[in-house]
């Protein structure tokens, strides 16, 4: 049982380090929807969404003005769309999508995730329709995120898909031009994905969580960097504890929402997940954290060593804070979210190979990346691929969330709003990767894998 005082001392912290719950999302599972008309499927997704989710907003508003916690979005995310709708007879899954999108406004929460599919191993149909209807579902919604998981340490890398979802991110930001590509920001590829994300755009609610659950994602790189200042000139023993209590205080309030708001609505608690997710506002830069700790700019020389700390001890934090810790859980390194990644990027400091050496030690992968408009689909296929095989190898949850901007070249910026941000056009490389692209196949689990 959590006692409210023991995080009065972090209230300070709110107003003036950026300290808030980032997310308190719902996951509903929505395989009892299924029906081969796709029309009552649709129905059926909106009418339980509804029914769930319809105090989700309005009790997630109460528990922020009586505990004075921000809660700075509401969220859902939902069973995998390939999943519970495999059995409908369309081809075109866009209706599925519209009937979360109409659901997430009716109940007013800011995202709804799910429009998902799993795919580590090979395609089903409904994968497969699901896919393909990507880009025309995300260019005709507003709220949806969708999410495709392609490779796992257990399964290995599904390199035909790879190479589809090359494809599908181009036709995603054409079709959402007008607003910068937009449509790519709400897409995310995944290798070793987790059933209890709250985060966007990659959260779906997994086959093996309850029919209903609160997860709430906390957030607090401001209150880290501002923890940083009192042990400037001390050793990195000092700073990785510094780390792991303010990570513990942190974790202990976003519990105490998630109990209060799981407890109001009758739904189950599930995770809290600690990630240190920055937003474009100074002062709540993951980017901050590392210069803080000794980099002249994030980037150079030693940037690894230092996020692989900083990871570290916000998990260890944030485990002897709670029993309940998940989702993620460690540091976010999305370039147009946060400010000074957006800095380095601009700087020529940050490239994205210093980026996918970053995810090796991070919480997810490459994250928000902006790259020029004519960046082929089989170059994105191939950045998705290397941070596939990271994700693999190394046992841990990685993702491309990549936006080749229309019509921009290095050295411009696209604009996307709100938490979003702006990105700097950020340069791959002119040499070709399609003849490995093109192989198809699949890339064998490592042996390490085989742990049974």
């Amino acid at each position: 049982m959590i006692n409210t005082s023991e995080i009065l001392h972090t209230i300070e912290m709110i107003d003036r380090q950026h300290l808030d719950i980032r997310t308190v999302t719902m996951g509903i599972s929505i395989r009892d929807c299924a029906d081969p008309d796709p029309e009552v499927c649709a129905k059926n997704i909106y009418d339980k969404i509804v029914k769930y989710a319809g105090n989700l907003v309005e009790t997630a508003n109460i528990v922020e003005r009586e505990l004075g916690i921000p809660i700075v979005n509401k969220r859902i995310s939902v069973t995998p769309i390939a999943i519970a709708c495999e059995a409908c007879k369309t081809d075109d899954y866009t209706i599925f999508a519209k009937a979360l999108d109409a659901a997430a406004k009716k109940v007013g929460v800011d995202f709804i995730g799910g429009f998902s599919a799993l795919v580590q191993k090979g395609m089903t149909k409904g994968d497969e329709k699901l896919i393909n209807s990507i880009p025309k579902a995300l260019a005709e919604t507003d709220l949806v995120c969708s999410s495709v998981n392609v490779g796992s340490t257990k399964a290995g890398i599904n390199m035909d898909t790879v190479r589809l979802m090359g494809q599908i991110v181009k036709k995603t930001a054409a079709l959402t031009a007008d607003s910068g590509g937009l449509g790519c920001a709400k897409l995310v590829v995944f290798a070793n994905a987790v059933e209890d994300n709250p985060f966007m755009a990659g959260a779906f609610h997994g086959v093996g969580e309850p029919e209903c659950v609160i997860n709430v994602g906390v957030s607090g790189p401001g209150v880290v960097h501002e923890a940083l200042k009192g042990c400037r000139g001390q050793s990195l023993d000092v700073v990785a504890e510094t780390i792991k209590k303010t990570a513990f205080h942190i974790t202990r309030m976003g519990q105490l929402v998630a109990q209060e708001t799981s407890s109001r609505l009758g739904v189950p608690f599930g995770i809290v997940d600690l990630s240190l997710a920055p937003t474009p506002a100074i002062g709540d830069s993951v980017a901050d954290i590392l210069e803080e700790i000794g980099l002249e700019t994030v980037g150079t020389h030693g940037t690894t060593a230092a996020l692989a700390m900083l990871n570290d001890a916000v998990k260890k934090g944030g485990v002897m804070a709670s029993s309940r810790v998940g989702g993620l859980s460690g540091a976010f390194i999305p370039v147009s979210e946060d400010a000074g990644m957006i800095s380095a990027a601009k700087k020529g400091v940050l490239t994205i190979d210093k980026l996918e050496a970053m995810t090796c030690v991070c919480s997810v992968g490459l994250d928000m990346i902006a790259v020029p408009g004519d960046t082929t689909a089989e170059t994105i296929s191939a950045i998705i691929a290397d941070e596939a095989a990271i994700g693999m190898v190394n046992s841990k949850t990685t993702a491309v969330r990549i936006i080749p901007a229309p019509g921009k070249v290095v050295g411009d910026e696209v604009e996307f709003g709100g938490l979003l941000g702006s990105a700097p056009i950020m340069p791959v490389h002119n040499q070709a990767s399609d003849v490995f692209i093109h192989r198809g196949g699949h890339i064998p689990a490592p042996i390490h894998s085989l742990k049974n």
